[in-house]
């Protein structure tokens, strides 16, 4: 069989990115297609000199920094990507890799970070950000993200299978598509933290400071704690304002290596995330490194935290992002320290294995297969040309 593997675009190496990596290990002659291709030479290892093959989107004017400006034209540049001489067609979607054209003979697998969300459930959340609440350019980015909802939604019937990184986001594409999903949660190298029973007398967070993050909440939580110290590690456009919150119990690492944050992923009492992610990979690998989390208690969270309330606790959730609900969180988790071992969240990371991902996504492509084209033989090792 031969196998096409079709992402997004290649731009930065982000959890999506890591996905990717791992589908390619599983495929290595596969294939790829994306709609632009700007991925930096240091970042591309993964790749190992594999051929993209992109849209014309990758030529049209400053594609490099403002490809995204271009989400009117992408419904058309992906299908104009030619895959009709593949069996197997994968999409590593969060926006339109899923809308390839696929024939009857062809199994189409998508799995699926979320429906593209500033066309739905963000949609009134966009347009306030980017000042198009009112006037002709608000109509005419409300026509756009109208038709970009139909293509979106009708391009769901092109797919065989639907995988989801959470049942989070298995719920919105039913919603969305109207379209069961198959959760298969991201792989976390878990080779990369070792446990440790050693805590030091801080709390860590590490995020982009960006809106959605909430870092401004866990400093502004944390201020009003000056018993507690809060180690932040991280940058971005919110670093002022995140910045301007913070009393003298907070500490500002900035960006670090990666060897620096496993450290202090280590050594803390707890991480503390107050973001609504589908998935979240940065809690587990804390949990990988034996420590606990305080998490907001909405997305992905709920499926990677183990709550209080369960026999091996990993986690303390807090309800509404306030500041006053983190710090009864904090205050909880204080209570029952005791409760919370190194040994239980790393037991509970293990659940996102490398290997229970290509366990679990060979098992719905294999059944794809047999399910569209009759065929009994699996892909477990199948190769491209």
């Amino acid at each position: 069989m031969r196998v096409a593997i079709v992402h997004d675009w290649m731009t930065l190496s982000g959890g999506a990115e890591k996905v990717l990596e791992a589908v390619l290990r599983m495929y290595p002659s596969a294939d790829l297609f994306c709609v632009v291709d700007f991925l930096p030479e240091a970042e591309r290892g993964y790749l190992k000199n594999r051929k993209i093959t992109t849209t014309f989107i990758q030529n049209l004017p400053f594609a490099r920094s403002k490809y995204r400006s271009y989400l009117p034209l992408m419904p058309i540049a992906i299908e104009q990507l030619n895959l009709t001489s593949y069996d197997l067609v994968i999409s590593s979607s969060h926006a339109v890799a899923k809308g390839v054209i696929t024939g009857p003979n062809q199994v189409h697998v998508c799995y699926c970070y979320s429906p593209i969300r500033y066309a739905w459930e963000m949609t009134f959340q966009y347009l306030e950000e980017s000042n198009l609440t009112s006037g002709l350019k608000s109509w005419f980015a409300k026509m756009i993200l109208h038709y970009i909802r139909i293509w979106d939604s009708r391009t769901a019937n092109g797919v065989d299978a639907f995988m989801a990184d959470s049942n989070f986001v298995a719920r919105r594409i039913k919603k969305c598509y109207g379209r069961d999903a198959i959760t298969v949660y991201p792989p976390v190298e878990l080779d990369q933290f070792q446990i440790s029973r050693e805590k030091q007398d801080f709390y860590l967070t590490a995020s982009r400071f960006v809106p959605y993050k909430r870092v401004d909440l866990i400093v502004d939580a944390f201020r009003r704690m000056p018993e507690r110290r809060l180690v932040v590690i991280g940058d971005g456009p919110d670093a002022n304002k995140v910045r301007s919150l913070a009393g003298t119990n907070v500490e500002f690492l900035g960006r670090v290596s990666r060897e620096q944050m496993i450290s202090y992923m280590q050594r803390a009492k707890a991480f503390v995330f107050a973001a609504q992610e589908d998935f979240g990979i940065v809690p587990v690998e804390a949990q990988a490194c034996g420590t606990p989390v305080i998490a907001y208690g909405r997305g992905g969270a709920l499926e990677t935290v183990n709550s209080v309330q369960t026999a091996c606790p990993t986690g303390v959730f807090f309800y509404e992002q306030t500041a006053e609900l983190l710090c009864a969180a904090v205050e909880e988790f204080e209570r029952d320290r005791a409760r919370f071992s190194p040994e239980n969240c790393r037991e509970n990371a293990t659940r996102f294995s490398p290997e229970c991902f290509e366990r679990e996504f060979r098992c719905v492509v294999d059944r794809a297969v047999r399910e569209t084209l009759g065929n009994e033989r699996p892909v477990t090792s199948v190769a491209s040309r």
